[in-house]
């Protein structure tokens, strides 16, 4: 990204934009499950972001309205594509015995497969809270809908998951409570 400061754009705005890029990619990564397509959507993302840096009014909000441009442009790509997930590209990059690379090849599987079953709207929910880490007033200002919406969501993500995930483990009760701030 060092070439965007050939443009004499504002300097806090390229930092604030070439140290989003990773997480920008992480996500877009665990709606796709492509390298490719993630580094295409992130390019794309951060193109718009620096194009239109004078729409952001408040540079606190910078994540934010970020974040918002990467999941329009997800939806764009949603409208315009059939996309076709790959959970076999899973690459390890630590050296490990070959029986806990398999447990940990059939665990991420499983935990992907998983995510993958959940509808749109709740994975879209369960990877900008839990994967990212977002507040629940930040997904909310993402995605453009009510807070509850997001609660709910979420809420009904993580019973979905925990359901599909504990349901082989022996006599395990999942009733754990999920509190995040809200603010």
């Amino acid at each position: 990204m060092s070439y965007l400061k050939l443009f004499g754009k504002n300097r806090e705005f390229i930092g604030k934009l070439e140290n989003i890029r990773p997480r920008l990619f992480r996500l877009a990564y665990s709606w796709c499950h492509r390298r490719d397509l993630a580094d295409d959507l992130v390019q794309e993302t951060l193109t718009k972001a620096f194009k239109n840096e004078k729409q952001l009014k408040d540079i606190t909000q910078f994540d934010g309205w970020t974040f918002r441009i990467l999941i329009n442009t997800w939806r764009n790509h949603l409208s315009r594509t059939k996309i076709m997930d790959n959970i076999d590209d899973y690459v390890f990059t630590d050296e490990h015995t070959p029986e806990s690379l398999h447990e940990q090849y059939q665990l991420s599987t499983f935990v992907h497969t998983a995510i993958d079953t959940l509808p749109q709207g709740q994975r879209q929910v369960v990877t900008l809270i839990d994967l990212e880490g977002l507040s629940y007033s930040e997904v909310s200002d993402i995605l453009e809908i009510p807070i509850g919406t997001v609660m709910s969501r979420i809420c009904r993500a993580r019973k979905a998951l925990a359901g599909k995930l504990f349901q082989t483990a022996d006599n395990v009760e999942y009733n754990a409570t999920f509190l995040r701030r809200v603010k």
